[in-house]
């Protein structure tokens, strides 16, 4: 992983507003995903604070699945702007939602842990992409991923939700 290089949603969507990843949320959570050296994966590590508390000592279930889903949807739009032969940030820009979120609770994950999410694609890189994630608490797998992206036209998407 080359965490000193800017981060993906650094690079493509530096005003973006989610709360679990856009560099502009002025409280969010700011997830980074980065491209892992072996060009297939995209990782990002984050620290849970416990304010994410689930059951005394574990994380809180829904914070794992925003986690899941903020970089996984990064990896699908990675992969749009790599299988394009563009950098992230170049125009017109990609953006992707989420179609399926899929999330396996393999193991309770402890907060006070940093996490490392580690995505692929899986398959074709089409308007649907599917992406698979792992997280892992240590050398511990605590959570797996196996949902759907698709690519979308924002200004339409913005339509849509007001109809």
């Amino acid at each position: 992983m080359t965490s000193d290089s800017p981060a993906i949603q650094d690079l493509a969507h530096a005003e973006g507003i989610c709360y679990g990843c856009g560099p502009a949320h002025p409280t969010g959570l700011h997830i980074k995903s980065h491209w892992h050296e072996d060009g297939v994966h995209v990782v990002a590590r984050f620290t849970p604070s416990d304010e994410f508390v689930g059951w005394p000592g574990l994380l809180y279930g829904g914070l794992l699945a925003m986690l899941v889903d903020c970089h996984s949807n990064w990896t699908a739009m990675a992969y749009h702007y790599r299988a394009q032969g563009r950098a992230p940030g170049t125009l017109p820009a990609i953006h992707c939602v989420t179609a399926h979120l899929g999330l396996d609770y393999v193991k309770p994950t402890p907060l006070g842990r940093a996490l490392t999410l580690t995505a692929r694609v899986e398959g074709e890189v089409a308007r649907k992409t599917r992406v698979l994630c792992e997280v892992h608490a240590g050398d511990v797998l605590t959570a797996r991923g196996d949902s759907i992206f698709v690519q979308v036209d924002v200004d339409k998407l913005g339509s849509a939700a007001q109809a």
